[in-house]
């Protein structure tokens, strides 16, 4: 969460104080006449290390930490919900989650807009928070298998989310601000301190949300599943508390009136100077030195020479959204690779969607220990490690990320079941007779494929035999040794499938039937199940409120059901007489599983258990080197590049800034949306794909870098030459100030 971080802290700087904000406004539109600020409320404070701080703040940062827990908790969760309750696709939720994503980081226009030119910032945060409750309402009872069916869930769910995405993104540009705005001009030193516990509220809030909420969605049951309606309700109920203390510190706040959106003005600006431009291009009006001089018709000196100011840190800016494209994938790609992987680690077990608290709590490491330990350290060996060359490292570092997720993904490929290929299956042999069974294979190049006896019930995994076909198609007779009788059943075999044969009694001796077995394992890491029924009469299986399976009497043999991976201890079977419930135990991820219901006299129905395909080999904690590299690739490059943009751009143009790194993030989104519904890629050729444009990007932004001239802090745009001779004293260290970052 570095970005929020830095963010929040462009938030600060972006409106310094009542004074300065007069002032500064004063300079871009000199003929209009400021709202005044409304008065200040009579002074509360607490005191914190010594120093007092208003006592509004607590709210403010209150309000943060439960608006951070309820954002972060929730999207922890949603790509594991459009997968497994939704039941879309891998790309359907990877795009869904991306464009997600990428509305969050669109709607700060909208906030920014609402604040500066209507509402006010108070009364903005207000009723976005509101928007923000009702779309988790609607988004929990999407949730709820007993409201409506699958379109109306869809709908509930995809309203939800819209309505998150305007109250998140509209909300974030106001309240970092608001809380800035608390302070008087010469309490710098509080104001500082005050942004370092605000950060400290969002990564708390994010760390503890995505430990908490994919444990309530797993470990606790719901509707005969896992509780989606609760690990969204929870966060819900988080945003609604923030709201109420957001709320009760009305009367203490500061609340600064609309001041005017510079954005709107900077749009105009550039868009006359571009038409002016087309309009005279054929024209003998002498060239220009910059394209933006033809604005000079309407739009002061000032007001062009600081856009072209911008510019010049926007331009730093194009390569910048690939590097967001790697990096959010955090919470779906990578998500999805975690529910191919075991999340046992012995003292835990990780939920895949567990598995991102990783970076904030990484980032609450990271920060002091680049900050205080791995920068001054390169600085004393003589590296001038400056801010474009931090950047640059952060994304070699996301690239190496995504090329060790790569790595890894190839590793789970390896670790999976092998798949018959050309004139190749796979056989295995189940007994389910009372007696062991010897098993001679005729018409086979190897009769003794099957050395030992099979003993009943013998407790098999994913013991398959490779036979290799002459044919595609080919018929062997298996010749079975029961007690002293002989039987030869014929079965006919096709390439590139798994088999097992069923042995079992009948009136006679024993006889065999042949099943398909899954080849690979289960789709996007679920679990299956089916069952052979030993009983007389048929039976009716509930696994989940969405998951029944109906199997026949004597021998009858179901299709595989995909299920959830969890713990199956009270699974609902029904006959025409009675109900039981049969003990299935764990069914695990990625695993395919063969239940056979028997009937014994003295303990009535009992299952007995054997693996298809065996589980998830590979442990979740082979991640832990790619969450280590892409947030060590946030701090360098996120903190990093949101300080020196900060830095470089004119005072007043802070806040468009912002509005334009937060749409730098939704790009990045965007890209990933495009490359999951275009690409044809296995899931490791695409990693290496977005590694390798990462590195491209990086070669031309260090390029543009390298030619990039930094601007002084003593020559920083100082604004002393076109002020009135009034107000030069008043700015003329806060500006100095600003640019020192």
């Amino acid at each position: 969460m570095p970005e929020e971080r830095a963010i929040d802290q462009l938030a600060m700087n972006t409106f310094p104080s009542n004074e300065s904000r007069e002032t500064l406004f004063a300079l871009v539109t000199p003929e209009e006449k400021l709202p005044q600020p409304s008065s200040p409320p009579k002074k509360n404070h607490l005191k914190i290390c010594g120093s007092n701080y208003p006592l509004s703040i607590a709210f403010i940062v209150v309000n943060e930490f439960c608006e951070r827990f309820s954002y972060y908790g929730m999207k922890a969760v949603l790509t594991l919900y459009f997968l497994y309750f939704l039941h879309w696709s891998e790309d359907t939720s990877t795009s869904v989650y991306h464009a997600f994503s990428s509305l969050c980081y669109f709607t700060p226009l909208l906030g920014a807009i609402m604040a500066d030119s209507w509402l006010g910032k108070f009364r903005t945060i207000i009723y976005l928070s509101l928007v923000y409750v009702l779309g988790h309402l609607i988004k929990s009872m999407g949730a709820v298998p007993v409201i409506g069916g699958y379109v109306i869930h869809e709908v509930l769910s995809m309203v939800g989310l819209l309505l998150i995405a305007l109250g998140t993104g509209g909300i974030k540009p106001c309240v970092a601000a608001f809380g800035g705005d608390q302070f008087e001009e010469e309490h710098v030193k509080e104001r500082s301190r005050f942004f370092s516990l605000f950060y400290l509220a969002i990564n708390s809030g994010s760390l503890i949300s995505m430990f908490v909420t994919p444990m309530l969605r797993g470990s606790v049951q719901c509707f005969g599943g896992d509780c989606y309606a609760l690990a969204f309700g929870v966060p819900g109920m988080l945003m609604v508390l923030a709201l109420v203390v957001f709320t009760l510190g009305s009367k203490m706040y500061k609340k600064p009136p609309p001041e005017g959106n510079i954005m709107f003005k900077v749009s105009k600006c550039i868009w006359f100077a571009i038409s002016n431009r087309l309009k005279n291009r054929s024209s003998e009006i002498p060239k220009r030195e910059h394209w933006l001089d033809w604005a000079e018709e309407k739009y002061p000196k000032q007001l062009i020479m600081e856009v072209k100011a911008l510019t010049r840190v926007l331009f730093l800016y194009i390569p910048v959204p690939m590097f967001w494209a790697l990096f959010d994938q955090q919470g779906s790609r990578w998500t999805l690779q975690a529910t191919r992987m075991n999340g046992n680690m012995g003292f835990f077990e990780f939920q895949p969607d567990q598995i991102q608290v990783l970076n904030p709590l990484l980032v609450l490491m990271f920060i002091p220990l680049f900050d205080f330990g791995l920068y001054p350290l390169v600085k004393m060996c003589g590296i001038n490690l400056t801010s474009i060359r931090k950047m640059a490292t952060g994304m070699i570092l996301a690239s190496l990320a995504f090329a060790i997720a790569a790595t890894v993904e190839i590793k789970i490929n390896e670790l999976s079941p092998h798949e018959p290929g050309a004139k190749e299956i796979y056989l295995r042999i189940l007994n389910l007779a009372d007696e062991e069974v010897n098993v001679t294979l005729m018409d086979y190049q190897n009769s003794s494929l099957f050395p030992n006896p099979i003993k009943p019930f013998q407790v098999i995994t994913t013991d398959h035999y490779k036979m290799l076909l002459t044919t595609e198609n080919q018929s062997f007779h298996f010749q079975l040794q029961y007690h002293n009788m002989s039987v030869t059943t014929k079965h006919i075999l096709e390439e590139k499938n798994r088999y097992s044969l069923v042995i079992h009694r009948v009136q006679s001796g024993v006889s065999s039937i042949l099943m398909k077995d899954m080849v690979t394992s289960t789709a996007n890491g679920m679990a299956s199940v089916r069952f052979i029924n030993m009983l007389e009469k048929d039976v009716n299986l509930t696994l989940s409120r969405d998951v029944s399976i109906s199997v026949g009497e004597d021998y009858g043999i179901s299709a595989y059901k995909t299920v959830e991976r969890g713990k199956y201890h009270h699974v609902q079977c029904r006959t025409s007489h009675k109900d039981f419930f049969l003990d299935l135990g764990l069914l695990d991820f990625g695993a395919a599983y063969l239940v056979v219901i028997t009937n014994s006299s003295d303990k009535g129905l009992q299952t007995w258990k054997t693996e298809d395909i065996s589980p998830n080999q590979m442990s979740i904690a082979w991640q832990l080197p790619q969450y280590i590299l892409v947030t060590a690739a946030e701090v360098m490059f996120s903190v990093t590049g949101l300080e020196f943009s900060y830095s470089q751009a004119p005072l007043s143009m802070k806040s468009v800034l912002q509005a334009v790194w937060l749409l730098t993030v939704a790009l990045g989104n965007i890209i990933v949306l495009i490359v999951a519904q275009t690409s044809a890629l296995v899931q490791w050729a695409e990693f290496i794909l977005f590694s390798c444009l990462l590195l491209i990007v990086c070669l031309i932004f260090s390029i543009m870098g390298y030619y990039y001239i930094p601007v002084k802090a003593e020559d920083a745009y100082s604004l002393e030459d076109t002020m009135p001779s009034n107000i030069k004293g008043n700015t003329s260290n806060l500006v100095t100030k600003k640019t020192k970052l």
